[in-house]
């Protein structure tokens, strides 16, 4: 039996989260949930956006699985990220629908723990500063951790974006990291661009890219422009992963002008389960899940309305359902 986290946070989050689990359990897999609380309308009621109590719940987890967040987000899932541990945020970009573009199939490692989400700003007489950090410890780890994602997966190359030809000394030890790790990998292949490029050549040939390994902010907007080139935000799960503990989440946000309406993409949080199953060592459930799910979307029929269908939310996961 596995104990899982619940925090369904804001917006559509509740309802995702609550298709996902009709899903979950359809498994010949026992899962034990204990529910807990975060987000804008939390922090409304008990003045905090992200309680003590739902930190030790997360914490005394197998794993967690998260909804959405709404203005509170930095200090909901960015904290509940640092609280964990959680050094790596993974963001698959994968073709679940046939698309101009062919069958994409890319990983975006992120490193979770630096950069500009460390929060440090300040306000300066001329308008304000924000403090970039890069170490070399979390460089190295992110850049073992692509390199050992590629070996697993069989993939075969690992793309290292940052902008060190602007930010020399931060984005330029990142660099020089990936590279130094890549000599104890030489059966993978290397390659590295600029950030900028990156995000062009997404677009122009995004079949090139197996594994992309980049930093904090970097790895944010490349996997939300990697979301368009496979149907939008509301079919790209992700994994927050370290030593101890794993935080699922769908990339999507709380769509507060859709809450309530059951009309939200369950496919996300589905998938964000998948990766939470994977985790867990449950990757025979996975990919079943995973394949159910491709073949319904690409039916198209019993799906939400931004798939081209009529069906509610919670009718999507049960046609899901019924199918496993």
């Amino acid at each position: 039996m596995y104990n899982i986290a619940v925090i369904p946070g804001d917006g559509i989050g509740k309802e995702v989260v609550d298709a996902t689990l009709i899903v979950l359990d359809k498994l010949p897999i026992e899962f034990n949930y204990t529910h807990a609380i975060a987000g804008d309308a939390c922090k409304e009621e008990t003045g905090k956006a992200l309680p003590d109590e739902t930190i030790k719940i997360a914490k005394e987890s197998d794993a967690v699985l998260f909804g959405a967040a709404g203005e509170t987000a930095a200090d909901v899932i960015v904290r509940l990220r640092h609280e964990l541990n959680t050094f790596v945020n993974l963001r698959p970009v994968k073709s679940l629908q046939p698309d101009k573009y062919g069958d994409i199939d890319f990983m975006i490692v992120r490193e979770n723990t630096e950069d500009l989400y460390i929060g440090d700003e300040e306000e300066t007489p001329e308008g304000a500063i924000a403090r970039k950090k890069i170490t070399k410890k979390a460089s190295e780890k992110i850049s073992e951790y692509a390199f050992k994602y590629a070996k697993d997966t069989g993939r075969k190359q690992v793309t290292c974006v940052h902008k060190a030809n602007v930010l020399k000394i931060s984005d330029g030890l990142f660099k020089n990291t990936f590279y130094e790790v890549a000599q104890n990998h030489p059966e993978i292949e290397t390659n590295d661009f600029y950030v900028d490029a990156t995000a062009m050549y997404l677009i122009t040939n995004p079949l090139d890219f197996e594994v992309i390994v980049t930093t904090n902010l970097y790895g944010d907007i490349l996997s939300d422009e990697g979301a368009g080139l496979v149907g939008g935000l509301g079919m790209i799960p992700s994994a927050n992963i370290g030593d101890e503990n794993g935080l699922f989440e769908p990339v999507h946000g709380s769509a507060p002008d859709i809450a309530g309406q059951q009309i939200a993409n369950p496919a996300a949080t589905i998938l964000s389960a998948c990766m939470m199953l994977d985790y867990l060592g449950e990757s025979e459930a996975a990919r079943k899940v995973e394949e159910v799910l491709i073949d319904v979307i690409r039916e198209g029929k019993n799906v939400t309305p931004d798939l081209g269908g009529t069906s509610t939310t919670t009718q999507m996961a049960e046609y899901i359902a019924s199918k496993l």
